[in-house]
């Protein structure tokens, strides 16, 4: 009987002790709605187009091209500089650069092995 008894005893301290683990798990990770979430939504490109002062440069244009379809997006950055890309595909490699007025920044890369949702990247123009 007794040994019945420190039977059951072992396996409610483990049963608690797996438990335990599991709520303690649960809570350090984002949840797996959150992470579906974030790769249905895609991932954010935005930064700002720099001078080399790093003051913004106004009206510069953001070129970003798919390097799998080589499909082209644009964009005009406001008077801060700011441009943005969302919803983008992480399964796929992109290319980024701006003009202005004849001035080409240096093309940066956003690969598909980079798996952040979220990618800030400036822009640096030779502008005077």
């Amino acid at each position: 009987m007794r040994q019945c008894l420190d039977m059951k005893l072992r396996l409610s301290a483990v049963a608690a002790a797996v438990l335990a683990g599991a709520v303690l798990f649960a809570a350090g990770a984002p949840s797996v709605s959150a992470q579906k979430k974030d790769r249905v939504n895609g991932r954010l490109l935005h930064g700002k187009v720099l001078d080399v002062q790093d003051s913004p440069v106004f009206e510069a244009a953001v070129y970003l091209t798919n390097m799998r379809t080589r499909a082209i997006k644009t964009y005009i950055v406001s008077q801060d500089g700011t441009y943005r890309f969302p919803g983008l595909a992480y399964s796929t490699d992109y290319e980024v650069y701006a003009q202005y007025k004849g001035h080409k920044s240096d093309t940066k890369s956003l690969s598909q092995f980079d798996d952040r949702s979220d990618v800030y990247l400036d822009l640096k123009l030779d502008v005077r």
